[in-house]
């Protein structure tokens, strides 16, 4: 059965915006899992834009389902990892003046430093996870590196679907849509879990809801933005019926 992942870190931006203590990622957490998150991610950058040490912490503490933490692999990152023992740890790109994460994980042009990076997580009790695009080269790399789980970064196959009228059937969309089953294919294939995320929403997320062997879906700014209007626990909920919907 397929499962979502709700990030939170944009109920933090709000917060970062006043420098204030409200609104709380925390609550954000509890009304998510309430709303049926299968698990709460957050990307604890490095120059805290969003998510804080503290916050982390705090929802490690109260969490009844998974944690993902999104980290870069510096040192730095792979001890907060090691110290808090979130469920998942996931390795991602960080470019200081990007808006939000913009590309894969480039597994294979550093191999040798993600291979130790892998080996500590793991042997601390973790489950790791690379985020990368739909390329061949990136799941052989991530095999061999060592990660459990790809999560497949849908980016392209989202502004495809938002640039082409919402038509599923258009080619382009086809294109970058049978790009990333296939590599959903190839991770299966090379024994790892395949996961997917970035620019889902609520018109584009049951394509790839319905992939074959799809376990998680990682999705953030849509339902945050939805639960604006009628709450996280109701955006959470509308957001599951439709991927639990998509794989019928």
């Amino acid at each position: 059965m397929i499962e979502l992942g709700v990030n939170i870190d944009h109920v933090a931006t709000v917060r970062q915006a006043r420098r204030t203590y409200e609104p709380d990622p925390v609550w954000a957490a509890v009304e998510a899992q309430l709303g049926g998150a299968d698990g709460i991610t957050v990307h604890l950058r490095e120059d805290r834009r969003h998510i804080q040490d503290d916050d982390v912490r705090r929802i490690k503490s109260m969490c009844q389902v998974k944690l993902n933490l999104e980290m870069a692999a510096t040192d730095e990152m792979v001890g907060i990892a090691c110290d808090i023992q979130p469920d998942l740890a996931m390795l991602v790109p960080e470019g200081r003046m990007e808006v939000t994460t913009e590309g894969g994980l480039d597994v294979a042009g550093q191999l040798d430093r993600l291979k130790d990076v892998v080996s500590r997580l793991s042997d601390a009790g973790m489950v790791v996870s690379a985020f990368i695009d739909p390329e061949a080269t990136q799941v052989e790399a991530a095999a061999e590196a060592g990660f459990g789980v790809c999560e497949v970064h849908t980016g392209s196959y989202a502004h495809a679907f938002y640039g082409n009228g919402h038509e599923v059937d258009h080619p382009a969309v086809i294109t970058e849509l049978g790009k990333v089953a296939e590599a959903g294919q190839r991770i299966v294939d090379a024994g790892m879990r395949f996961n997917a995320g970035h620019a889902l929403n609520y018109v584009n997320v049951q394509p790839i809801a319905s992939l074959h062997d799809i376990r998680e879906l990682h999705i953030g700014h849509a339902i945050v933005s939805r639960a604006v209007f009628i709450g996280l626990r109701e955006a959470v909920r509308e957001m599951k019926m439709l991927m639990r919907e998509a794989c019928q």
